[in-house]
């Protein structure tokens, strides 16, 4: 059998969600900007007609606090690293009522920092969990990383992570619900694998089978919010998870089917602007153009999606009802050491064996195997889950 015909034969037909009353837990924002910037630039006309789309839409934006300069525009490439931001926010307002809860609180749930190397040839992407106790670190969000957002928006959740980790960050963007919904739609459907059934009531997500999905719209959403469904039923195990369908992300914009298509490529374009709010430095086409030529042939084996490293408070604070997780600082520390440094790294194995596991069936096709570059040598980071946007993993179902 052919890889294509075996591959065809695990994928199952995903139900559409049903929508549940809940409040939501966070939804996942993916490298949302990474995909923006290298599907800017699939060359020629439909870069053009993209560019300029974006010249005329770019408006409304939002200043951080102390918003370091972005590199200034020019034809080519932006030069160096860079750290972008993405915030997945939790609100309710108009279309994002997705589930008629009608809160009016505002979260940032989902907390990802991209940081890119400066030889631009492999980019981290961490993972901060919304119950990230943060007390002491933080100049404006309240004990957990996840209140930034209500406290004192963007630019207040810029400054919690720099404050935690000490990395300039020259870019930010925040997107809804509806953003998530509509991008999966724009790039043609996202394939997740899950070894298990993964069914949670209170998303709709209603995966019956091992196997490998296709996930549009509310279906991708749905599993990108599910905990119940999903490892041990936590946040971490649904962070976990997320990175099963991130990596796959990745694989899909990197592919010719996307990025030499004129009519989704414009399609990505407009879903981020009608569904992202950016920082300054980040609305601007010209800024956009450049970093898309720095992205777009990051090795897939190089790009690589890690959670803060963290375990569960020993015990529970004052005033709290259920455990947070505080920094692990030592794997946290030579982390650091590593993006400072700009230099590449490997994991002990693929995914936590919690909410997400290796594939032993996967494997890449020959445009992605044509993506890798060797790693022999690198150095192991001890103590951090995660996995390359090259590894094939599923899902743990719960």
């Amino acid at each position: 059998m052919s890889e294509s015909s075996a591959h065809a034969s695990r994928r199952v037909t995903a139900r559409h969600a049903r929508r549940a009353r809940q409040n939501p837990a966070g939804l996942i924002v993916g490298v949302v900007a990474s995909v923006l910037v290298m599907v800017l630039v699939a060359g020629g006309a439909v870069g053009a007609v993209v560019w300029n789309t974006f010249s005329k839409r770019l408006n409304a934006t939002i200043e951080l606090i102390s918003e370091t300069d972005a590199p200034p525009p020019d034809i080519g490439a932006i030069e160096g690293g860079f750290n972008i931001l993405l915030v997945g926010s939790d609100t309710r307002e108009g279309e994002n009522n997705i589930d008629l809860s009608y809160e009016t609180g505002v979260l940032n749930d989902v907390n990802i920092l991209l940081h890119v190397a400066q030889d631009q040839q492999s980019a981290v992407a961490i993972s901060f969990p919304r119950d990230l106790w943060i007390n002491d670190t933080s100049p404006c969000a309240w004990r957990r990383i996840n209140t930034g957002l209500s406290a004192g928006g963007l630019g207040c959740v810029v400054e919690t992570v720099n404050a935690l980790t000490g990395l300039p960050i020259q870019f930010a963007g925040i997107i809804t619900f509806m953003g998530v919904i509509r991008m999966a739609d724009a790039v043609g459907g996202v394939e997740v694998c899950v070894d298990g059934p993964v069914q949670d009531e209170n998303t709709g997500i209603d995966l019956k089978e091992a196997g490998y999905y296709e996930l549009r719209g509310n279906d991708a959403l749905a599993f990108l919010r599910t905990r119940g469904g999903v490892g041990d039923g936590s946040d971490l195990s649904r962070v976990s998870s997320q990175q099963v369908y991130l990596s796959s992300l990745i694989r899909k914009v990197k592919s010719d089917g996307v990025l030499n298509d004129p009519l989704q490529l414009l399609s990505i374009a407009q879903v981020a602007l009608d569904n992202m709010t950016l920082s300054g430095s980040l609305a601007d086409p010209y800024t956009m153009v450049q970093m898309a030529l720095a992205l777009k042939n990051l090795p897939l084996n190089r790009v690589t999606f890690v959670q803060w490293p963290n375990h569960y408070m020993s015990s529970l604070p004052d005033g709290e009802t259920s455990s947070p997780v505080e920094t692990s600082w030592g794997p946290a520390e030579q982390l650091l050491a590593y993006i400072n440094a700009d230099q590449p790294f490997v994991l002990s194995g693929v995914g936590d064996d919690r909410g997400s596991t290796i594939d032993p069936n996967g494997q890449l096709t020959e445009e992605q195997q044509a993506q890798l570059v060797d790693n022999t040598g690198l150095p192991l980071l001890d103590g951090v889950t995660g996995q390359t946007a090259a590894d094939l993993s599923c899902s743990v179902a719960n």
